[in-house]
């Protein structure tokens, strides 16, 4: 909860084609946190930019499942892999 109107402030200044989120180190997401997910995911959206995930555990791809917003985001392995999705 400390980090999400920083997290959201961040992705609102991004002014960047793609925005890439690593989750390599994040064991958990909260209700908060996927809040704040799909806002990004809103924010993009309506500047027509794009946002991948990377490393997404499998903890927090399932909570994003069971809150039925896994669909609007793009998961990828590794950053180098997302890089090269959204530069097509």
């Amino acid at each position: 909860m400390a980090t999400i109107f920083e997290f959201q402030a961040t992705v609102r200044a991004d002014t960047s084609r793609s925005l890439i989120i690593d989750f390599t180190n994040v064991p958990y997401v909260d209700s908060a946190g996927i809040g704040a997910l799909v806002g990004a995911y809103v924010t993009r959206q309506n500047g027509e930019r794009s946002l991948a995930l990377v490393g997404v555990s499998e903890r927090i791809h399932n909570a994003l499942k069971v809150t039925r917003v896994e669909q609007f985001f793009r998961f990828f392995d590794s950053v180098s892999a997302a890089e090269d999705a959204t530069a097509a």
